[in-house]
């Protein structure tokens, strides 16, 4: 973490002191015909710029990419208060909260334009990005949508049905889940699911209306029934013994993967990539099916103008346009990145698509459907950090270094000594 933290201020620092062509007073000074875009890497943000310019080639973009979504938020924390920042910046979703705190520093894009276009997006989703008196800092660009991946031939193994709606219909809840995953182990001897921290409780506690803060925006995470809940799901589930013990994205995980160390796994849409890369010889093993609760959401960015951008409209332009719903269509068909859009959940283009990786699941169908059983709930800036204190309990849980009795007490000490509340 020190060295990720290290890279993102050198950066910052580097970007700064370049005099970004974004930095200035308010929109004063700018072209408009061209400006500076801040993204992080690995999601080839270039492709869309490459395409927008195609289409306006009087436009001039400099796209960097500054590093990973954690260093660009960090990169974009100390560009603000250095005063030289980019036009366009993208956020990803948990780093979103603390920019949201202070709304001063960016655009409301409603003086663009964006009560126009709000219609077109998920009401939850469009909500993360608005401040306490109605400030809209950022326009989503995708979200994950979930659902769950799981082996056919593990479950066959297992006596276990293999049929996708038939598998679906064995956890309606996430207490059948467990259910489900005990009758896997009794059958095989074996792990059902990778880990209880990422694949229970990170996607049961966000399936209510009320998370970690409540509706006006107090700290709730010790009261908040959703939040017991969850815990207690994946308590339960740590507890019986189905869980490979493996952390969602360490080395053993991905190897894991390829072995058949585990037969499902909480996947979001763009977690469908990673499986390919993580375990090529699976082709044709895995298929997906729905999440228990019906309903899920895991990943999603958002575009925003900082306050001092000098091209803010031409920024708006590209948001505009980029993220438009038939946009947002185009770049799920392109790249698998999931709309934010609904008017698109019912397009052919995205219905009728199948993975065969995955056995030729309609994963667009699959994953859309996923999101719209979802409640708008607030996410705060100690959001992340909370949410990490309570997988950490369940993790040492799960390795036999913590005790289940007291799980839920150590969880909430632990985090009032990390946010200090």
């Amino acid at each position: 973490m020190r060295s990720r933290i290290a890279v993102a201020i050198a950066a910052a620092v580097t970007l700064a002191a370049a005099g970004c062509s974004g930095g200035g007073s308010g929109n004063d000074g700018g072209d408009q015909k061209s400006f500076e875009f801040w993204s992080f890497s690995g999601i080839n943000q270039k492709a869309a710029v490459d395409e927008y310019q195609q289409k306006h080639p009087d436009i001039h973009i400099k796209l960097t990419e500054v590093g990973s979504s954690v260093e660009t938020a960090q990169a974009l924390t100390t560009a603000l208060a250095g005063g030289k920042v980019p036009d366009l910046v993208l956020i990803q979703g948990d780093d979103l909260p603390k920019f949201v705190e202070q709304p001063q520093n960016f655009v409301d894009l409603r003086s663009l334009g964006a009560d126009d276009v709000k219609k077109d997006y998920l009401d939850w989703v469009w909500s993360q990005s608005v401040a306490k008196d109605g400030e809209v800092l950022g326009v989503p660009t995708d979200v994950g949508g979930l659902a769950i991946a799981y082996r056919t031939d593990l479950f066959a193994a297992a006596k276990l049905p293999t049929d996708r709606d038939a598998v679906s219909k064995l956890w309606p809840t996430w207490d059948k889940f467990i259910e489900v995953g005990k009758q896997y182990k009794a059958a095989t001897g074996k792990p059902f699911v990778d880990n209880a921290s990422t694949s229970v409780f990170y996607q049961a506690v966000n399936q209510g209306d009320m998370k970690f803060y409540d509706a006006d925006r107090n700290l709730a995470y010790d009261h908040s029934p959703q939040v017991k809940e969850a815990f207690d799901y994946a308590l339960t589930a740590a507890q019986a013994g189905i869980t490979a013990k493996l952390s969602s994205f360490s080395e053993g995980w991905s190897a894991g993967m390829a072995k058949g160390d585990f037969a499902v796994l909480a996947a979001p849409s763009w977690m469908l990539g990673g499986i390919r890369s993580n375990a090529p010889a699976t082709k044709g093993k895995w298929d997906i099916a729905t999440i228990p609760g019906g309903a899920g959401n895991w990943g999603g960015s958002y575009l925003a103008i900082p306050k001092n951008a000098k091209n803010q409209q031409a920024a708006w332009n590209y948001i505009k346009e980029m993220q438009s719903p038939q946009s947002q269509l185009a770049h799920y068909v392109g790249s698998g990145s999931l709309p934010s859009t609904p008017a698109v959940y019912k397009d052919a283009q995205l219905t009728s698509h199948k993975d065969p990786f995955f056995s030729n699941a309609p994963t667009g169908k699959i994953y859309t459907e996923s999101l719209l059983g979802l409640k708008p709930f607030y996410i705060g800036p100690d959001s992340s950090a909370i949410g990490q204190e309570f997988q950490n309990v369940l993790t040492n849980v799960e390795q036999g270094k913590g005790d289940p009795g007291t799980a839920w007490d150590t969880a909430l000490k632990n985090i009032k000594t990390a946010i200090g509340k």
